[in-house]
């Protein structure tokens, strides 16, 4: 078992890391940069490194300056959370080269998931259930016309190496082709350096439904079971919840056995999710596989008892896995915590936290690094807190959330509290009647 791990990145899922490896035994080094010198991280872990300044650029997504953190504190091993380094292959090479451990796959597992084009082809070959599409990138306008036709109106152009929907444009009808191609080429490039796109059918009505899964170093695979990450705006999800209202025992065991041939697909080693699209019918699609923790990870631990950091660290240290698939005993919910105006579509509210007072109570979890008098810096994600609400069925763990979202008090700045509590009390929502479209027609009172 490792001796000591740096943990490259920030906020709660650095805590979270931390609160892990301390129950393990392990000793944990915090790198910083200067906008986040005051957040718990830096304060819970064993040692704390400074990398940079306030710019990602500078700082969490600066290898050269991680790796001497790492060097320095004589860290044997090192866990990138999610988001900055946790999917760069790159950085997973240098790890290996340096002698420490790079807890997740490796590069190779990583850059076969990360172009969704080579993923889509993988998946083909495994067997496992895609959107259908054109094969390879689209070379020009003239090809996605000719492609559109062939698939059938409506469909999606997505950039090959995207996510959080950047690069990603609709086409209902066949005038609207070349605008959208050009637009999503324009904003792929922008965003991701890669202007490659490929288009899909569009899945009308969909459910974003993931498996969470986990593999080892010997080959063995487990799913453990399923998350309804639907309740999402602009492509970002707000809410997951587990097990889905949507689901049937013999979906689940469909989709449980797909996400675990897309694993052994690859030979996958660490913890990751197959994302699936579902559709009306129930019909199920791979969308994409996220090759490392995700932020909504402690949804499945609330519902099967089981820390999946914990079991990340043991398979990165050459643990055996039971090998065993596990189901919801209970149901959870997960609202996102954001520092955000949702009044004000959701624009950012970055700034001092003057009132802090968090809920409790049987049932009631929150990962956070937030506290009263802490300033949230403009220059990350605005996810400020998760808070999570578990019961024995779906809607005792609704009115437990509603319960905890109205004992949330957060003053100094403006967040998603509101929307939250004012999903809960959805009727639609409450009857688990919603699809990735709900917050388009969702309005706040």
């Amino acid at each position: 078992m490792f001796k000591k791990i740096l943990i490259a990145n920030r906020g709660e899922i650095a805590l979270r890391v931390i609160r892990t490896c301390r129950e393990m035994g392990i000793r944990t080094v915090a790198v910083y940069s200067t906008a986040d010198k005051d957040s718990l991280h830096v304060k819970f872990a064993d040692e704390a490194v400074c990398i940079g300044k306030p710019s990602s650029a500078d700082s969490y997504l600066n290898i050269p300056h991680i790796m001497s953190a790492a060097e320095i504190t004589n860290a044997d091993a090192i866990h990138p959370g999610y988001g900055f380094l946790a999917e760069n292959s790159k950085f997973a090479e240098i790890c290996s080269k340096h002698g420490i451990k790079f807890i997740g796959p490796t590069p190779d597992m990583i850059n076969s998931m990360g172009d969704k084009v080579t993923a889509k082809a993988t998946m083909i070959k495994a067997g496992v259930p895609v959107v259908p599409g054109v094969e390879g990138l689209l070379d020009d306008v003239a090809h996605a016309k000719r492609a559109a036709k062939e698939i059938g109106l409506p469909v999606i152009l997505k950039a090959t190496a995207g996510g959080g929907g950047k690069g990603m444009r609709v086409v209902w009808n066949e005038s609207e082709i070349e605008k959208a191609f050009e637009t999503a080429k324009a904003e792929a490039a922008a965003s991701f350096k890669n202007d490659g796109l490929y288009m899909e059918k569009f899945v009308e009505e969909p459910r974003h439904i993931e498996i969470q899964i986990a593999g080892d170093q010997y080959g063995n695979v487990c799913h453990l079971s399923e998350r309804d990450c639907s309740i999402q705006r602009r492509h970002q999800k707000l809410v997951e919840e587990s097990p889905s209202p949507f689901m049937t025992d013999d979906l689940r065991t469909r989709m449980g056995e797909a996400a675990i041939k897309a694993a052994k697909a690859i030979n996958y080693e660490s913890v990751g999710t197959i994302e699936f699209l579902v559709d009306k019918h129930r019909n199920f699609y791979f969308m994409e596989m996220n090759t490392r923790i995700q932020v909504e990870h402690c949804v499945t631990e609330e519902v099967i008892s089981y820390d999946l950091i914990k079991e990340q660290i043991k398979i990165a240290a050459g643990e055996k896995i039971s090998g065993k698939s596990y189901f919801p005993t209970m149901h959870a919910i997960e609202c996102r915590i954001n520092a955000e105006d949702p009044y004000n579509d959701f624009r950012p509210s970055p700034g001092k936290i003057t009132v802090l007072h968090t809920p409790g109570g049987h049932g009631v979890r929150i990962d956070s690094h937030v506290y009263a008098g802490y300033v949230i810096p403009p220059y990350y994600d605005s996810m400020i807190a998760k808070l999570i609400a578990v019961a024995q069925t779906r809607e005792e763990a609704i009115n437990t959330m509603h319960r905890a979202l109205s004992e949330y008090v957060i003053e100094g700045i403006k967040t998603t509290i509101p929307f939250h509590l004012q999903l809960m009390q959805n009727e639609d929502f409450r009857k688990g009647n919603f699809t990735t479209k709900f917050l388009e027609t969702f309005k706040l009172k």
